[in-house]
């Protein structure tokens, strides 16, 4: 936010508490409208009054639920994390994230976490393809990362209780019945195309970095 009317505005939406609680809620992960309403005990026409005005401000994001079509997800934008920064939280002792099929986008992520942080990490999928996606293993070269023999894994075989989950996709969010955070990413696979599945490696890459710094005992 270089430009002093923009901070300014977004400074005066923030300095009212119920929208500064908002964006601390969602400082490691997205929520639905309903999500936020129970978490913030807050009735959900005063919640979209709140939500519309940081959005005009520019620091959430608002959009369909790539799942069941009806939820409305949102989402601090990256002028919004510039300028709060992330809270610090606990170090986990493994991250695993999940998607649907466990082909592209938590395989990206998987591999790009074992980049930036050492604390263990697993993917896995609610319902498994029978390989990773190729445009997943391109986009995974192009940037670094091999998975050429990278194998989708089913997430009860997968994940234990003590596990930080990370659902990187709506579909997944909504089926799992396990505490977790939320990336509403949109499916490259859905979309088609290179650029899409870089747009979704972007995504996962700026949030993982963002998440690996907060952990307390972090890597600098």
């Amino acid at each position: 936010m270089q430009d002093r009317e923009t901070r300014a505005r977004a400074y005066a939406a923030l300095g009212e508490v119920s929208r500064l609680a908002i964006v601390e809620a969602l400082a490691h992960g997205d929520l639905s409208s309903s999500e936020l309403s129970v978490r913030l005990d807050m009735p959900s026409n005063l919640l979209a009054h709140h939500l519309a005005v940081l959005a005009a401000a520019g620091l959430v994001a608002r959009h369909r639920s790539e799942g069941d079509g009806r939820r409305t997800y949102v989402s601090r934008t990256p002028a919004c994390n510039a300028l709060l920064g992330v809270p610090r939280s606990v170090k986990p002792r493994r991250v695993a994230f999940v998607c649907s099929q466990n082909s592209a986008r938590s395989q990206l992520a998987e591999a790009y976490w074992r980049r930036v942080s050492d604390v263990p990490v697993v993917s896995a999928g609610v319902h498994p393809a029978e390989r990773v996606h190729p445009g997943a293993v391109a986009t995974g070269g192009r940037h670094g990362l091999d998975l050429t023999r990278a194998q989708p894994k089913l997430v009860t075989d997968v994940l234990e209780p003590e596990d930080l989950v990370v659902a990187v996709c709506d579909r997944a969010h909504e089926e799992l019945d396990t505490a977790r955070l939320h990336w509403s990413i949109p499916d490259p696979v859905r979309a088609g195309g290179e650029r899409a599945f870089d747009a979704a490696y972007a995504d996962i890459a700026d949030r993982a970095l963002r998440m690996a710094g907060s952990f307390e005992g972090a890597n600098p």
